[in-house]
């Protein structure tokens, strides 16, 4: 897998696929095959497996690679990009990244460092060292506009980095950090979904991380081609509709984004099961009633069927 495939696919779209529980907790993996498939079908660029909306941090290490490993062998035979994530300790995340290479880990997307007391400095060090540690490309997700520039081009300068998923509002700090790198071919990707990429783009972005992709990767699709082409009346036509559905996952401070994920699946028929704690395991009957409307808005009324039987 060369880098320049990596960062080809980050240009597109970086599917991040959520984490299927059978009912006593435990990962569904039959389901979650069928889920990871399902991206992969519809030609999503990048799978992400393990990511924030994979509810990373509530899943044990040992949960973590074998959904990773499950993920990559659903890819088999696809054109898309298997990126593993990995991140907590630096020990930590170089010994998922070994054992997700070895299942078929094509890229890895570090987590942004949670460390309560990181330094800016040392947060660009533990991207670089797990960048240099990395036999394969590496993503570095950024979550904070509180690393400086010149941190950032750091890490955005090393061979091995493919691109940055830049995951903050402050689309000033993105510019500055873009333009302070416009000699490096690492990609800088949108890492707000769907309702943030014409921003982005105008910035100088390209691609964008999903969500959606679990439940309209077709819709994740028309808008990545509509951007692709400078079309951005379209963009913001197909981006709507969905307004409200992307509205809803940032309730409480965000605790319900992937909780929205997951409830739209279940009302589409998959059994996914509910968020871990500290995640918010289930929605409100209202808003419940409000998401199945979103749904059928946008052609996706709500199911009696399971999908995963």
């Amino acid at each position: 897998m060369s880098i320049e495939r990596v960062r080809a696919s980050l240009g597109g779209i970086s599917g991040i696929h959520v984490t299927p529980y059978q009912a006593d907790g435990s990962l569904n993996e039959a389901l979650l095959a069928r889920l990871v498939r399902r991206q992969t079908d519809a030609g999503i660029h990048n799978i992400v497996s393990g990511g924030n909306t994979g509810e990373f941090f509530s899943l044990t290490f040992d949960e973590v690679v074998r959904l990773q490993a499950v993920a990559f062998a659903a890819m088999e035979g696809s054109k898309s990009v298997r990126t593993a994530a990995v991140g907590r300790s630096l020990r930590e995340a170089l010994a998922t990244a070994k054992l997700a290479i070895s299942a078929g880990a094509e890229a890895l997307m570090s987590h942004h460092p949670l460390d309560p007391f990181a330094a800016p400095q040392a947060q660009a060090d533990y991207f670089i060292a797990i960048a240099e540690e990395s036999a394969v490309p590496v993503v570095a997700y950024l979550r904070s506009d509180n690393i400086p520039v010149s941190e950032v081009v750091r890490i955005a300068r090393h061979p091995n980095i493919a691109g940055i998923k830049f995951a903050t509002p402050n689309l000033m700090h993105m510019a500055e950090c873009i333009r302070a790198t416009s000699d490096c071919a690492a990609v800088w990707v949108c890492g707000l979904a769907e309702g943030w990429a014409p921003a982005f783009y105008a910035t100088g972005a390209r691609g964008f991380t999903s969500g959606l992709v679990n439940v309209d990767p077709e819709r994740s699709l028309a808008i990545w081609t509509a951007l692709e082409a400078g079309r951005y009346d379209d963009a913001r036509g197909l981006i709507a509709p969905i307004a409200p559905f992307e509205a809803m996952r940032t309730k409480f401070n965000n605790g319900a984004n992937v909780t929205v994920v997951k409830e739209a699946l279940a009302l589409g028929g998959w059994d996914v099961g509910p968020v871990r704690l500290p995640g918010l395991p289930e929605l409100s009957a209202k808003d419940r009633e409000e998401l199945g409307r979103i749904l059928a808005s946008i052609g996706h009324p709500v199911q009696t069927a399971s999908a995963a039987e």
